[in-house]
């Protein structure tokens, strides 16, 4: 190995919370190397957030005009999946080229180094057979990866992945999804409005088992009115690949699941083991790099974004980004909080949440109160119409007189979130959001309505 090359700072991988730092530290004045294994930008531009809503945005075009007849006149829809293809390679993705995010830290300042960082002890990380000393310290920003479940026949099947599904030139005839989280449940709906039959297995009692047993209604009910097969409380038992068709065998008698393509959306982990962080006294076992407030793990060590076991957000990931890049130059301000942590699953109808479910508040010992109203009870709603499914759902601190907690949704629930997103936030006591003037007739006019039926 060569001789050590000296950095202020060294920021292995460049996601979107990596790049914001390496690029903001070397705008500074500091002398910053990043390091990335696959593409400048990470999952998010590529494979996840940006190209799924135009997936998403072309589904629910279709949606939409599905629903002429019922309110406005006539209308024939003939799916084109060439043309959601080609805008995600032309317009998000450049073809997947990183080569505008490489130019973008360069003229900020920055050092590229392309490869697989590996801490190699305090302030020390190699990339292949180079070593980088950093004098301020390195910051962990490699993300996490898909978990693959060890399913019996699963292993060196074609199945596929976000990835695969985002770069899909073509949809399949038929798709079986594993997973009813987040990705597994919109990919599902996209695929199942071009045409492709979808089934989704979730092992859990309801899909987005995260989030509110409403939450998860509302996502079973608007799939299956698009065609999808929903099966929840299943489990895979045998999977196998026969070079043409998946078959997939459920745990329990019946007959199996046949479908051309099968997509992994079980949940994703990181590496610890691969960043060799034993190299700096932390357990390469564990799921994730914990953190104090200001995003220290260690001396001469911090880490952002999914690693850090707060969620596979990008919004989270940049939350992080700027608090460590303040501490790093020396101006540290209040520590990162996520009381309020904000997120969305972007089918149609779009599910928002903030901060605690109601399950959750009462596993705190927290005495509740609660209100779920219905979106189509609203004015706004009604005029709707078709496609109005959804709710706006309240979680109190009855002792604080705060929300604590909210979920939104309907045909607008992750911009309706935005509002509540700020309640719960700034700890707005429930007797001033009631004494608010809510614009008529609006979606989020809901959210009166429900804080007077908190009970």
């Amino acid at each position: 190995m060569s001789a050590s090359e000296q950095a202020d700072v060294v920021v292995v991988g460049l996601g979107p919370g990596g790049e914001y730092v390496a690029g903001t530290l070397a705008e500074a004045g500091l002398d910053v190397v990043g390091v990335e294994a696959e593409l400048v930008g990470g999952e998010c531009p590529y494979w996840g957030c940006v190209p799924s809503k135009m997936m998403i945005r072309a589904g629910n075009l279709l949606a939409e005009a599905r629903r002429v007849p019922a309110l406005a006149g006539e209308a024939v829809v003939t799916p084109d999946w060439a043309k959601v293809a080609g805008r995600i390679r032309d317009e998000a993705t450049d073809d997947w080229n990183d080569q505008v995010a490489a130019d973008r830290l360069a003229a900020k300042g920055g050092r590229l180094v392309r490869g697989t960082g590996r801490l190699s002890g305090v302030r020390q990380v190699t990339v292949g057979d180079r070593r980088f000393e950093a004098r301020r310290g390195v910051v962990l920003a490699t993300g996490t990866r898909p978990r693959i479940p060890p399913v019996p026949g699963l292993e060196g099947t074609p199945y596929w992945t976000n990835r695969d599904a985002m770069a899909a030139k073509e949809l399949p005839a038929s798709m079986v999804v594993l997973g009813g989280g987040a990705i597994g449940v919109e990919l599902a709906q996209v695929f199942a409005r071009f045409t492709c039959a979808v089934t989704v297995i979730e092992g859990q009692d309801r899909l987005l088992s995260q989030e509110e047993p409403e939450a998860g209604e509302l996502a079973a009910q608007v799939l299956r009115a698009d065609g999808v097969t929903v099966l929840t409380g299943a489990r895979a038992r045998q999977i196998g690949h026969d070079g043409t068709e998946f078959t997939v065998r459920l745990e329990g008698d019946g007959e199996p699941l046949r479908a051309e393509r099968l997509l992994v959306a079980t949940g994703r982990h990181a590496d610890l083991a691969a960043l060799a962080v034993d190299t700096v006294g932390l357990d390469p076992t564990a799921g994730v790099v914990h953190t104090d407030g200001q995003m220290r793990a260690g001396d001469g060590l911090w880490a952002v974004g999914d690693i850090t076991g707060h969620g596979a957000f990008t919004h989270v990931s940049m939350y992080q980004a700027q608090i460590a890049v303040q501490d790093i130059l020396g101006q540290p301000g209040p520590d990162a909080d996520y009381r309020a942590l904000p997120r969305v699953t972007f089918t149609d109808r779009e599910i928002g949440a903030v901060g605690l479910t109601e399950r959750q508040a009462r596993e705190k010992g927290l005495r509740v109160r609660t209100s779920v109203l219905t979106t189509a009870s609203s004015t706004r709603g009604w005029i709707h119409g078709p496609g109005n499914e959804g709710f706006i759902k309240l979680v109190e601190d009855a002792d604080r007189g705060v929300l604590i907690g909210a979920t939104s949704a309907g045909p607008a629930g992750g911009e309706v979130l935005y509002g509540l997103n700020v309640a719960v936030h700034a700890e707005v006591p429930v007797h001033r959001l009631r004494h608010m003037i809510y614009t008529y007739p609006t979606f989020h006019r809901t959210v009166e309505a429900a804080l007077g039926a908190l009970r």
